[in-house]
């Protein structure tokens, strides 16, 4: 049976795709690309026939794989992962077991990666949420990025469509001061930039840049994440590593 696999593509990189994707990618004639993955993944599309999913109504596109796999396998890069904010799923689930997901490096990692932090670090933070402004509100009732910030948690923001001096504005009330912010744009792809401040100087640091395509005419989700949270700026010493070491490595070593 010819398959549709659903390759998690993290950001964009294709230095990011897994050897089990890139693997599967080889095999397939056909693939649906998000922009700009037709471009930033072109390397590993040659000699294909490369097409953007969303260019299809659900139906129409459903259809057309059918179609498809009466000739060989498909392959679609999934920005980020299947895991959080994808809109695959529907596909997966309508193809039922001739669709086959690979789990790649996520967004959410590659940016603790970029900065080079543990956003559940203990003694810092004690929980990491992933949460859209977008999805939040489409639930009445639903809390707002301020209601969810507190401290000792570490804030995945996606999608995010409130203006970034609003934004600051609702993480400082739920923190009750001023942590590090860091906005990620476009990571992995041409075009990044990466800033990095707190929630009192980070709308001077980003000055009139739209991160969050908010003045756009389409009015799309951009490729921006944002993480906040005092894990961001924490360093630590060695004694969470000798606690455990002491406690239960050294234990697990002498079964």
């Amino acid at each position: 049976m010819n398959r549709a696999y659903f390759l998690g593509a993290g950001p964009g990189d294709p230095d990011l795709l897994t050897l089990r994707a890139a693997r599967l990618l080889a095999d397939c004639a056909v693939v649906y690309a998000p922009t700009p993955f037709e471009e930033t993944f072109a390397a590993h599309l040659e000699h294909k026939t490369v097409l953007v999913p969303f260019n299809y109504y659900f139906r129409e596109l459903l259809d057309l794989v059918d179609l498809q796999l009466e000739s060989g396998s498909v392959a679609f890069l999934v920005p980020g992962d299947l895991t959080f904010y994808s809109p695959f799923q529907s596909l997966v689930d309508a193809l039922g077991d001739r669709a086959v997901v690979v789990p790649g490096v996520g967004t959410a990692n590659a940016a603790a990666a970029h900065l080079k932090k543990t956003l559940d670090l203990p003694a810092v933070c004690n929980r990491a949420i992933l949460a859209s402004p977008r999805t939040l509100g489409d639930t009445p009732g639903a809390p707002t990025m301020g209601e969810l910030a507190a401290p000792g948690v570490t804030l995945l923001i996606y999608m995010n469509n409130i203006p970034l001096p609003e934004l600051a504005a609702q993480l400082r009330t739920g923190y009750g001061r001023s942590v590090p912010i860091a906005i990620l744009h476009r990571l992995g792809l041409p075009g990044e930039e990466v800033v990095q401040g707190t929630l009192d100087d980070i709308v001077g640091k980003v000055g009139d840049r739209d991160f969050f395509n908010l003045a756009g005419p389409d009015r799309r989700p951009a490729l921006t994440l944002v993480l906040v949270g005092e894990s961001l700026a924490a360093v630590t010493d060695g004694r969470w590593w000798d606690h455990r070491r002491e406690h239960i490595w050294k234990l697990r070593g002498a079964e």
